[in-house]
C-alpha cells in the first residue's frame, strides 16, 4: 500500500514537473495549477482530505485561515441566501453549483455536504409526506452528483439532533468545551410528536435507505451516516438508534452498496465505549467509511465533556494509523475544537484558533506514521 501511495505521489509531482517545464504558458493554465495544488494536499496529509467545517456563514478569516493551513477542503449545508441566491431552493441544481463555484474561487474544493434538506421529522418519523421529502431528497443528490460533489453526511436524529447540556464548561487552562449529562434531560416532557419506539425508528431507516441507496449509487454518491450524538437510548421519547458499532453493522447490511456507508465520528464511537481502532479496522477495511469527524471525549454516553485533540482518553495516534493502514484518504475534519484565549465561544465547537490546534496535531500525526512506514 505504502510503495502504491509513493509510486502515485512521484508520479503524479512528477507530472507537474514536466508541464512546468514545457512552459510559463502551461505552468500558468489554472487546470494545472489546480493539480498541482491538489497533489501538494495529497502529499502533505498521506492522501487524507483534510477539511474545516463552515455551518455559520461565510467567515473570510476561517476561509483564510484555511488557506493559510493549507487545508482545502470545505463541508458544510448548501445556503443559497449566501450566495445571492434568496429565491433559490437549497436543494436546487442552481444552488449547488453556485456555492461549489464560491469555493472554488476562494481555491478550496467543497468536499461534503454535511446537514442536507429535505431530509426531516416527516421521514425520520415515518409521517405523512415522507415520501415527498424523499423524493426530494433524491433530486439533490442527483443535483450534487451533477457538480461534482460527492458525499453527503447525514443522521437519524429527529426533532433532538445534536445534544449537549453545557455548552461552556472550563477545561485545560480554561478553555470551554462543550460536555452532556443525561440527569439533566432524563426526565424533561415528551416532545410535539409523542413516544416512538427503537423498532420504528429502524423501520423509517429501511424504508428510507431502500428508496435512496439505489438512486446514490447510480450517481456515485456516498451517504455517509453520522452517529446519534449522544449515543443515549432515548431523549423526550425519541429513541436514538445508531448508538453502537453493530448498529451501524446493520446498517451497511440493510442496502448493500458501495454507497451506502458512514460517518466516522470518533468523539461519538468514543463515548459509546467501542475500541476507536477496531471500529476503524472494521468499516475501513470494507471500504464503508465515507467521512472522518476527528476528534475525542472523557467520560461515557452519559456524562461526558469534549477534549483537546491530545487530552481525551483515545489513542489517536493509534486511530490515525489505522485510517492510514486500511486506506482511508477520504474527507477528513477536526470537530467539537476547545474555544480557546481570544476567540468567541458564540458557535461552541467551531473556534477558528481552536481548529488551528486541531489541524496542526492531526497533521502531525499523519507526517509521524507516514514517515515511520517509510523507514
Amino acid at each position: 500500500m505504502e510503495n502504491t501511495r509513493r509510486k502515485f505521489i512521484k508520479t503524479n509531482i512528477a507530472m507537474v514537473a514536466s508541464a512546468a517545464a514545457v512552459g510559463s504558458t502551461a505552468a500558468a493554465m489554472p487546470g494545472m495549477q489546480a493539480f498541482a495544488s491538489q497533489t501538494a494536499e495529497y502529499a502533505k496529509d498521506g492522501g487524507m482530505k483534510f477539511c474545516l467545517a463552515h455551518f455559520f456563514g461565510i467567515d473570510p478569516t476561517r476561509i483564510a485561515l484555511s488557506k493559510q493551513m493549507q487545508v482545502l477542503g470545505a463541508v458544510g449545508g448548501i445556503n443559497p441566501q449566501s450566495v445571492g441566491l434568496p429565491n433559490v431552493k437549497n436543494w436546487e441544481y442552481e444552488a449547488v453549483v453556485a456555492v461549489r463555484d464560491f469555493w472554488a474561487k476562494q481555491g478550496i474544493t467543497y468536499r461534503v455536504i454535511e446537514g442536507p434538506p429535505s431530509l426531516y421529522e416527516k421521514t425520520k418519523l415515518g409521517l405523512d409526506g415522507k415520501d415527498e421529502e424523499i423524493e426530494t431528497f433524491i433530486k439533490f443528490i442527483q443535483n450534487l452528483a451533477k457538480a461534482g460533489i460527492d458525499t453527503v453526511c447525514y443522521n437519524w436524529m429527529p426533532v433532538i439532533s445534536w445534544a449537549r447540556t453545557k455548552l461552556d464548561k472550563p477545561s485545560r487552562g480554561g478553555a470551554l468545551v462543550s460536555s452532556f449529562d443525561y440527569e439533566d434531560v432524563k426526565d424533561k416532557p415528551l416532545t410535539k410528536y409523542g413516544d416512538f419506539t427503537h423498532e420504528a425508528m429502524w423501520k423509517n431507516l429501511e424504508y428510507f435507505l431502500e428508496a435512496v441507496v439505489p438512486e446514490a449509487e447510480k450517481v456515485g454518491v456516498k451517504l455517509a451516516l453520522h452517529p446519534d450524538d449522544p449515543p443515549v437510548d432515548k431523549i423526550q421519547g425519541i429513541p436514538r438508534i445508531m448508538t453502537s458499532a453493530n448498529a451501524f453493522k446493520r446498517l451497511i447490511e440493510i442496502v448493500p452498496s458501495p454507497s451506502n456507508g458512514i460517518t466516522l465520528c470518533q468523539g461519538t464511537f468514543a463515548t459509546m465505549g467501542e475500541d476507536i481502532p477496531s471500529v476503524i479496522r472494521y468499516f475501513g477495511s470494507r471500504k464503508k467509511i465515507h467521512f472522518v469527524h476527528f476528534r475525542d471525549v472523557r467520560g461515557n454516553k452519559n456524562n461526558f465533556e469534549e477534549t483537546f485533540h491530545d487530552d481525551g482518553k483515545t489513542d489517536m495516534y493509534e486511530a490515525m494509523k489505522t485510517y492510514y493502514e486500511v486506506g482511508f484518504r477520504g474527507p477528513m475534519r477536526p470537530d467539537h475544537v476547545p474555544t480557546v484565549a481570544g476567540d468567541s465561544n458564540q458557535n461552541a465547537g467551531y473556534s477558528n484558533y481552536g481548529a488551528l490546534f486541531a489541524i496542526g496535531y492531526m497533521r502531525g500525526l499523519v507526517e509521524s506514521i507516514a514517515k515511520s512506514q517509510r523507514v
